[in-house]
């Protein structure tokens, strides 16, 4: 009997997903890869040729192009389009020439926007083994798929990406350890005569086991010696942002800030008056109604979901290709947001701006230290040479924000905003700004900043190393 086809879930790829707008996924399949994208929210267009995969596909993404890939009319069919986000999942492979067919897709690709390639490990040890032995046999799945028609090793992945002129981020795997009995799982549900389920490797139990609890500590053992561990190589790279002039957003949260709203937006419009300014309030007073007579764009978040959340809101919120966050109580300088701006024009993706480097005297002597010592964890962890992992004065290139994905609920989310984008290889500038005392009064929770400064630390600690030091420290 021939063996039908099983979907299992490309987590790697899925992880480096991020929240794209716009997605092209290359030679999609059945389309599992794009349905993930689109439940994040995208708008994901597949290119696929195999009728049976096109009529699946179609059912689990917005739009799907009938089209051979290594055709020339596959990119014609897609006319002016763009896209923040470019998926080739474990496609490339099966070509005949795949810097072509990257090269063909490409031009589709929006400044500064992400492309993920996911390949299989040839130089993995169950392939090195069997050469050892005199073997290397062809299946109907997996690495030595007899479909291939080029083969990949981990370094080759990443210089292929490169080969393409795009700016290498960071590559990741998916292990190839407890993952190598698979096939004792597949037989057992290939012994079934009908056609069966695509979905019945997801949907076995001993599959989901395996996925919640022995799949991640497989992955950090197989971090350890990647070129060997890994059953696939998941290479995200990027195209390099031009030095242009971009469109401006500044950006606050609030919450019962009428106190100071209303100056707080003047000094914005007298320092940026090009810039758009957003407000996400949860409010029970006339904050939102002070912030829209001023001029701003408000949008509401009520019943309150936390600081997260809202900021969470307002990053993806920004329309613009810059966003600078500031908070509502005076404490920031405005007359610093273009000079921020200047930076992200210039080639940074995130500029932080230090309050701790020396302190301010409207900056309690407590939380000083507090702040220098989640600093100094930062550096620790995750080798990240910054005085403050909490400002809430910083410039996003809204391209990088679509590229990582976060969970927003809790408290400290700023935290993960500065060391998830470091260790991803994004471009940091730190600088100094002075810290004024603030309009109104505080409602931070200091013990629950602290446990979930912690928290977000060591969660970050699972992202892939940057390939070098970005930081810039001004």
């Amino acid at each position: 009997m021939a063996e039908r086809y099983l979907e299992e879930i490309n987590f790697e790829l899925a992880r480096a997903l991020g929240r794209p707008r716009a997605v092209l996924d290359v030679g999609c399949g059945r389309g599992l890869n794009g349905e993930i994208a689109h439940g994040k929210g995208a708008y994901v267009v597949g290119i696929e040729h195999w009728k049976p995969s096109v009529d699946a596909a179609r059912a689990r993404m917005d739009e799907v192009i009938e089209a051979d890939i290594e055709h020339d009319d596959s990119a014609r069919a897609l006319g002016d389009r763009r896209f923040d986000l470019i998926l080739f999942g474990d496609v490339l492979e099966h070509t005949r020439d795949p810097m072509g067919v990257m090269n063909r897709f490409l031009p589709f690709l929006e400044d500064g926007g992400h492309v993920i390639v996911s390949l299989p490990n040839v130089a993995a040890w169950t392939v090195r083994l069997g050469l050892l032995a005199g073997n290397f046999e062809y299946a109907q799945s997996g690495i030595l798929d007899e479909t291939h028609l080029r083969f990949f090793t981990r370094h080759t992945a990443a210089r292929l990406v490169e080969r393409a002129g795009l700016e290498l981020l960071w590559v990741g795997l998916n292990p190839l350890i407890v993952r190598s009995a698979l096939g004792i799982v597949r037989k057992a549900l290939l012994t079934d005569q009908g056609p069966g389920d695509p979905a019945d490797l997801r949907n076995n139990p001993l599959y989901q086991a395996y996925v919640r609890w022995l799949r991640p500590v497989e992955g950090m053992v197989a971090a350890a010696a990647p070129g060997m561990l890994s059953f696939q190589t998941i290479v995200v790279g990027r195209k390099p942002p031009a030095r242009r002039k971009l469109s401006l957003t500044v950006g606050m949260i609030s919450m019962n800030e009428e106190g100071a709203v209303g100056s707080v937006i003047d000094d914005i419009k007298r320092h940026a008056p090009g810039a758009e300014i957003l407000v996400v309030d949860s409010s029970s007073d006339r904050t939102p109604q002070i912030a829209e007579e001023r001029g701003a764009r408000v949008v509401r978040q009520v019943p309150p979901r936390g600081y997260g959340p809202a900021m969470d809101r307002l990053l993806y919120e920004a329309k613009t290709e810059v966003i600078v966050t500031m908070d509502c109580d005076g404490t920031y300088p405005a007359d610093r947001i273009l000079a921020f701006h200047r930076f992200v024009e210039d080639g940074a993706d995130l500029v932080n701006g230090t309050r701790t480097r020396h302190r301010a005297d409207a900056m309690e002597f407590a939380n000083f230290v507090a702040n220098r010592v989640f600093a100094e964890a930062a550096r620790i962890l995750h080798g990240i040479p910054t005085t403050d992992v909490h400002s809430g004065m910083r410039a996003y290139r809204t391209s990088m924000l679509r590229g990582i994905d976060l969970d927003p609920n809790g408290p400290a989310l700023p935290v993960e905003l500065l060391v998830v984008p470091a260790r991803l290889g994004y471009r940091i500038v730190e600088v100094d700004i002075p810290y004024f005392t603030r309009i109104g009064s505080t409602t931070l929770n200091r013990f629950d900043s602290t446990v979930w400064t912690f928290r977000r630390l060591l969660r970050a600690n699972v992202g892939q190393r940057a390939r070098r030091d970005r930081i810039k420290v001004m």
